[in-house]
């Protein structure tokens, strides 16, 4: 037992040293994924900081109207978007716009109040100028919401006179409904526990996308070495059959996590992510670089040479990232949900949005039964499936 062990170690000793000679192992398990790390950052990672600036909004409004001022409080008072009335004649709202000097015109009519309260219609007219964007979308939005509520108090009124209620009741009615709090609201919260942020969700999918390369380099080595002839003298060695490819594992397995826990970690630096507790995300990163290397046995038994499992490798690399949403957020329902959800690289990024939120070892019981069936299940093919180089 201890003669073989040494030899296992003296083989994945080799190997790991003979990888870290090769420059394409650094490459494809660190320089490439944080390179895709940057830039995808630089490109979209302002999304997640989008802050609204002023907006000038001329205003031309009767002063003697009450539901005329609620109308231009309501803009003034807006949380999201700071805005700027600036009050002006109804024939100087659109100069105003079409000279730039305001973003957003804004013209409520005379007799605008007594016109809803009476069930009449009433026009408010909205000039959007070429400096308006996003703000004035938002401002726009708004003022339409309101004019929806106005524009039920103004139904509700000439429902009123239908029904026979007297003129000085129609206007109480209008008012209640167009003034009455709204029965559903919104109230801003935090993210979901088990959801990562943009830049979260770049590093764990490009970590997760690429160990598939990563560990690779040391299973498809048996191809290699079986080509080279090498595989043959090392089988004809006094020890175990088996070691041979266990040391391939093992140097997979090796090169799988360290590369994660560095991508994971230097991403974590670089983009402020934090992914929680390093001993749960530790836990992860085992299981994920476990259902990795059992993944890639499953191709180095399928191919014939190196060259067709390289290409094989990269396919499902790419679609099992991909799919895992390690570009793009990626949703679905039905039986194409459920095969989503048994990918492992979706289960690894499932379960570092657990960590994230705060979650703990007790919390990783789902993506962790789904990364360590599906490297069950691999294990078990690569012993079932006939090795194809083997027999050609």
């Amino acid at each position: 037992m201890g003669l073989s062990f040494r030899q296992l170690l003296t083989m994945t000793g080799s190997d790991l040293r003979q990888r870290l000679r090769d420059k394409s192992v650094v490459i494809f398990a660190l320089v490439v994924p944080l390179a895709l790390m940057f830039v995808f950052d630089l490109t979209f990672g302002g999304m997640e900081q989008l802050e609204l600036g002023d907006i000038e909004v001329a205003v031309a409004a009767p002063d003697d109207d009450e539901l005329a001022a609620a109308l231009v409080g309501t803009v003034r008072d807006l949380d999201v978007v700071d805005v700027e009335v600036v009050p002006a004649a109804a024939d100087e709202v659109r100069p105003l716009v079409r000279s730039g000097r305001a973003a957003l015109g804004v013209v409520v009519p005379e007799g605008f109040g007594a016109a809803v309260t009476s069930g009449q219609e009433a026009v408010v007219d909205v000039v959007e100028g070429e400096s308006a964007g996003l703000e004035g979308q938002v401002v726009v939005a708004v003022l339409q919401a309101v004019f929806d509520r106005v524009n039920a108090g103004a139904q509700a009124a000439a429902a009123g006179g239908i029904a026979g209620l007297p003129p000085e009741q129609l206007e109480a009615v209008a008012r209640s409904v167009a003034e009455a709090a709204p029965t559903l609201g919104t109230t801003e919260g935090e993210t979901s526990r088990e959801q990562l942020s943009f830049s979260g969700s770049l590093v764990a999918g490009q970590a997760g996308l690429f160990l598939l390369f990563t560990v690779g380099f040391g299973v498809l080595g048996l191809l290699e070495e079986r080509e080279q002839g090498t595989l043959a003298r090392l089988r004809s060695m006094p020890m175990r059959p088996g070691l041979v490819v266990a040391a391939k594992a093992l140097t997979a397995y090796v090169l799988g996590v360290v590369a994660t826990a560095v991508l994971l970690t230097a991403g974590s630096r670089f983009f402020g992510v934090d992914f929680g507790s390093p001993a749960a995300v530790g836990v992860l990163v085992l299981a994920v670089v476990a259902a990795g290397v059992s993944l890639v046995f499953v191709v180095a038994r399928v191919a014939r040479t190196a060259e067709q499992a390289q290409v094989a490798q990269s396919i499902l690399a790419m679609v099992l990232g991909m799919s895992a949403g390690a570009f793009f957020p990626i949703t679905a329902g039905g039986v194409l949900g459920t095969i989503l959800d048994l990918n492992p690289i979706a289960a690894f990024m499932h379960g570092l949005g657990i960590t994230s939120g705060g979650g703990g070892l007790g919390d990783l019981g789902q993506p962790l039964a789904v990364m360590l069936g599906f490297a069950l299940v691999a294990a078990l093919a690569s012993r079932l499936i006939p090795d194809r180089g083997a027999a050609s």
